[in-house]
């Protein structure tokens, strides 16, 4: 018998930094029946390059351009606003967390979760795996954008609970998924939990890598496609949410026989009709 997959709602920056759409998407993913839902945590100062800090990008909350710095720095909640979700979230029943780009983003999220996450642009910064490995219970990590030899000294340093398989690009060509790459990392180590972050376009593949033995599914998700952020094409709307979840819970039914024959009562009673 499968153990339940773990259904990850990835709020990310979907909220552009607007904490009613935020609490939005946590009462989405608890109505969905989703089991956590992930926000992202930056120190902008630190996590955006020198040569970005400064560009212009245009937002829809100032009529001018912005710095892209300044864009980060106004999408970024503070820890009393975190205080606030996180205390919405486990209201309704969803347990929140964050990914964490850097130490002081780590540091706060030890004061209101036992799980992390390190994001695929992140695993290569050993500093950070090592601060992570030391304070929580439950440590996440994805593999996009990196080699094997780059998971495997992350693993060695940041000893995560849970893998993700992933494709960093967004949305994903579907090509380019290498689900079978799960199979592998659940070979490999046969003692961690191995999940799959989906940033490609619809649900199928997160079915297919539940099959494939992914014992946690992580997607974004979004109110509306149509609203503004970098991510909202690649996220999932509710009703696809729904879908996703139900999908999951189906699945895990039709998967939870084993390998025997079994000759199910009701297939007793149609032998009954069609054999005499």
């Amino acid at each position: 018998m499968r153990n339940p997959v773990t259904i990850v709602a990835e709020a990310g920056i979907n909220h552009s930094g607007n904490i009613e759409i935020a609490k939005r998407l946590i009462d989405l993913a608890s109505v969905a029946g989703c089991d956590m839902v992930k926000f992202q945590k930056r120190t902008p100062e630190l996590c955006v390059p020198e040569s970005q800090k400064n560009k212009m990008k245009e937002v829809p909350w100032s009529k001018e351009p912005i710095t892209y710095l300044q864009y980060k720095k106004d999408i970024e909640f503070s820890e009393d606003q975190y205080a606030e979700l996180f205390n919405h979230a486990h209201y309704r029943g969803i347990i929140p967390f964050a990914s964490v780009w850097d130490i002081p983003s780590a540091e706060m999220m030890t004061r209101w979760s036992d799980y992390v996450k390190i994001p695929s642009a992140l695993i290569t910064n050993l500093e950070l795996l090592e601060y992570c490995s030391d304070r929580f219970p439950f440590r996440l990590m994805s593999t996009g954008m990196s080699t094997e030899a780059e998971i495997e000294k992350a693993i060695e340093i940041f000893d995560p609970t849970t893998i993700f398989h992933t494709n960093s690009v967004y949305p994903t060509p579907i090509p380019d998924l290498n689900l079978l790459y799960i199979k592998h990392l659940k070979e490999k180590y046969p003692t961690k939990e191995i999940g799959f972050s989906s940033h490609a376009f619809g649900i199928v593949p997160c079915y297919v890598a539940q099959a494939l033995g992914a014992s946690w599914v992580e997607v974004h998700v979004t109110l509306d496609h149509s609203m503004w952020g970098s991510d909202q094409s690649s996220s999932v709307e509710p009703v696809g949410l729904f879908k996703l979840v139900k999908g999951i819970r189906d699945m895990e039914l039709a998967l939870s026989g084993n390998e025997d024959r079994v000759l199910y009562a009701g297939e007793e009673k149609k032998r009954e009709s069609l054999r005499g």
